[in-house]
């Protein structure tokens, strides 16, 4: 079987349903190669479960402290066999929801393993829709990514896992070490220390949470402590091994870790198995991304990739953003490319962190006469009514002649709901707005994002608190 299309998408995660659901509003005709669930990881081992599982363990949360709020609930336990049915509930129904919205679209979605062939085709196997031939105008590679493993830790999905693994555990660990202090890692050790695991991590660089202004990293390890979630930075793990019913983790220099499981939440790497990449003629990177220009074109004409594939954030907002501006590239809209630098990011962990543009530190590395301001959420009358005061907002802006700060560079948030706060912030960053700009901006009260508000204020040299 042969058919032509003007788009080809191989891969339905949010890359590739994100171009194919926009290429079809546009007009085109969009067929999209997905062997595996659509939706790809952000909705099945990825974005979405991990983020129904942190809202259990901050259900969890609520209901040990409910006798602050006059409310005698008893000592709450936990249920992970309800808490996975409703993940998988949650997950099926948004699952379902991307299947329609593609049939609506009238994209072809073809069931199958893709492979790039010559002149823009690609070649389908393997699946219910048999072998099939698709010739486009444009392909666009969306194949995402799969957890990356250490030498010496062979995943076995009960002492060993991934982020794929644990996110389908029934039975909590006693004892848990997370092998990694970024954005996946500090998730899964929040929303086990919340559920009573005892949880300590590991990270092999100076600080966790690269790209996160020192200021946040601080209160967010602080925060740590007191939930006595242990964070070991600057360490080493060659291997492990099983002791009975646990496993005992080697570290370079130090005495071995016994705990009951092992996370390993060192990154992601691309997705490109039986692609058909080198064949095709698409360079690759030395860790085996698909290299692209600035508007996510490959090596080879008519050709882009998006989302986990491309060494670019590995965050589905990211691949939306990618995908996107391709569909407005091959219809020859002249779009902007993604700012990568002024992404916005969000660590589900508790306390929230995010945070979009310039650190302190970078600012300065880059040139910058910087001015900062920092407030916290103690004062904040909103924080001290839901209870949750650990946290901070730091604001980093260009010094300005007269003193006052000039354009903001950065916003970085730790906090409660910093996650759904960034946006005024994020839209400040990217739309280089100034200071005396955005602190005529009237913040609702009492609300959180207050703070934001308050921060910026204080930079103009004149502050309400």
């Amino acid at each position: 079987m042969n058919s032509s299309h003007e788009v080809v998408v191989v891969g339905g995660g949010p890359g590739g349903y994100a171009a194919a659901l926009y290429g079809a509003a546009a007009g085109l005709d969009v067929a999209l190669v997905e062997k595996q669930k659509l939706g790809g990881t952000c909705l099945h081992v990825g974005c979405i479960p991990a983020k129904e599982l942190l809202e259990t363990a901050s259900v969890y949360r609520t209901v040990a402290h409910a006798e602050e709020f006059g409310i005698s609930a008893g000592s709450p336990t936990v249920d992970m066999s309800a808490a996975q049915a409703r993940k998988q509930k949650i997950v099926d129904q948004l699952h379902k929801g991307v299947g329609k919205l593609l049939e609506g679209r009238k994209v072809n979605i073809i069931d199958g393993w893709g492979k790039l062939g010559p002149d823009r085709s690609v070649t389908v196997s393997g699946g219910e829709s048999g072998d099939v031939t698709l010739t486009a105008n444009h392909v666009i590679l969306a194949t995402g990514s799969v957890p990356r493993t250490l030498p010496g830790f062979e995943v076995d999905g009960e002492r060993v896992l991934t982020s794929d693994e644990l996110l389908s555990i029934t039975d909590l660990p006693e004892r848990a070490a997370i092998i990694g202090g970024g954005a996946i890692g500090l998730e899964f050790a929040s929303m086990l220390a919340d559920l009573g695991s005892e949880v300590t991590v590991l990270e092999a660089l100076p600080r966790i949470l690269m790209g996160a202004d020192d200021d946040v990293v601080k209160m967010l390890t602080r925060a740590f402590k007191k939930r006595k979630i242990e964070i070991r930075t600057g360490v080493a793990v060659s291997g492990c091994r099983a002791t009975g019913k646990g496993v005992e983790l080697d570290i370079d220099g130090d005495d071995p870790l016994g705990v009951d499981a092992v996370v390993v939440c060192v990154g992601r790497q691309p997705f490109t198995d039986g692609l058909g990449l080198d064949a095709a003629g698409v360079n690759v990177d030395e860790g085996g991304f698909v290299e692209v220009d600035e508007y996510c074109q490959t090596s080879l004409p008519g050709v882009y990739a998006v989302g986990d594939v491309v060494r670019t954030p590995q965050l589905a907002h990211v691949a939306f953003a990618e995908a996107i501006m391709v569909v407005k590239h091959l219809l020859g809209e002249s779009p902007s490319p993604v700012d990568y630098d002024r992404v916005p990011w969000a660590i589900y962990c508790h306390p929230e962190v995010s945070f979009v543009g310039h650190t302190e530190d970078s600012a300065k590395e880059a040139g910058f006469e910087v001015a900062t301001s920092m407030h916290r959420y103690m004062a904040n009358g909103r924080a001290m009514i839901v209870g949750e005061t650990d946290g901070l907002v730091k604001v980093i802006a260009e010094r300005a002649d007269d003193g006052v700060g000039g354009r903001i560079l950065g916003v970085h948030m730790v906090g409660p709901w910093v996650t759904e706060q960034l946006g005024q912030g994020y839209l400040a960053v990217n739309w280089e707005a100034t200071v005396p700009e955005v602190a005529e901006f009237i913040q609702p009260h009492p609300t959180m994002s207050e703070l934001f508000g308050e921060t910026v204020l204080s930079l103009t040299g004149r502050a309400l608190h």
